[in-house]
């Protein structure tokens, strides 16, 4: 492989990544084999897999190498999260431009490494190679108990529907990134957008006799809300007023925070369903994490169609398209 000037040996690059030790004792074998070995008998294994390309997902000149090892993982991480899964491994595919020295690429496993340790998460393999443009694959495993996942057809007639944290937050951050002037909580925001934190612990908090539906809102909660809602063949009202956002995020304009909280994506926070009889579980399991829980809406059962709708409280309720972020366009 060459980084500008230097050539690099693939063997040696590994070496510089791989992991002293394992936390994870189900490894058999790490990084050094043709495969991976892992072992597991108890649990259901859940896997999600990702591709990150430069240019499209994330921009050298808006985030550091770090930031950018920190947030692709993140967002994978917070699929697991959505399922009910407790991290285990993950493994990285990266094609390396030119472009590219060889201690950003080290500053990006070094993010992966940070965000990765925080739910004891092993580096077990991955494959490198050149190419013009940086491209992170990322694939995660995790283990939930067996038959327990989360799964978006959960929801049903009657439900509260609610969400963790704030919305719109990513992108006003990269928003504020992207335009040289002054905003309050500049650094809250940006911070939202470089370095997300998937709410593994609330979801591996819910107890597992409760019936959740849950969605990670990665392209915004318009999309992710009528996944739910066509997986569990329900509809959905949402209340404009209740929509959980940053106490300053009133300074942008309001086109911009009707198109940040609907339809922006990138927060990684969770969005859900749950039986009205058991919300003050989930109050509580959100209370214990130290993270807000806000309920957004209801669910019911609408004859023939699966759509998501915005009360804005005038008794008038106008569709809310599944749209948002789209990652072929």
């Amino acid at each position: 492989m060459k980084f500008g000037e230097r050539q690099v040996d693939e063997f040696e690059f590994i070496n510089t990544i791989k992991q002293n030790y394992y936390r994870q004792s189900s490894v058999v074998k790490g990084i050094g084999d043709d495969a991976a070995v892992f072992r597991q008998n108890t649990k259901d294994i859940v896997t999600a897999v990702d591709t990150f390309v430069e240019g499209v997902h994330f921009r050298k000149d808006t985030m550091s190498a770090y930031d950018i090892g920190f947030r692709t993982l993140a967002a994978n991480i917070s699929d697991l999260a959505a399922m009910g899964a407790q991290p285990a491994f993950y493994l990285v595919s990266i094609v390396f431009p030119s472009h590219w020295c060889p201690q950003e690429v080290q500053h990006i496993f070094q993010g992966m490494k940070a965000i990765g340790s925080r739910y004891n998460m092993d580096l077990i393999g991955g494959d490198t190679v050149s190419g013009n443009e940086l491209v992170l694959t990322i694939t995660v495993i995790g283990y939930v108990e067996k038959s327990q996942a989360r799964y978006r057809h959960h929801a049903k007639d009657g439900d509260i529907v609610f969400v963790t944290g704030t919305l719109g937050d990513s992108q006003a951050g990269y928003h504020i990134i992207t335009n040289q002037k002054k905003y309050k909580d500049a650094a809250y925001y940006t911070e939202r957008h470089r370095r997300p934190v998937p709410r593994v612990d609330f979801a591996l908090g819910i107890p597992t006799t409760v019936r959740v539906a849950l969605n990670d809102v990665s392209d915004g909660i318009a999309n992710e809300a009528a996944e739910i809602a066509t997986a569990s063949n329900v509809s959905m009202q949402l209340f404009d007023e209740a929509i959980p956002v940053y106490k300053s995020f009133f300074q942008f304009s309001k086109s911009d925070q009707y198109q940040w909280k609907y339809f922006g994506g990138e927060d990684f926070e969770l969005i859900g369903t749950v039986a009205a009889t058991n919300w003050d579980i989930l109050v509580d399991t959100a209370k214990r994490v130290d993270l807000q829980l806000t309920q957004i809406g209801k669910v019911f059962y609408e004859p023939d169609h699966n759509h998501v709708y915005i009360n804005k409280g005038n008794q008038q309720l106008e569709r809310l398209l599944q749209k948002g972020y789209n990652h072929l366009k």
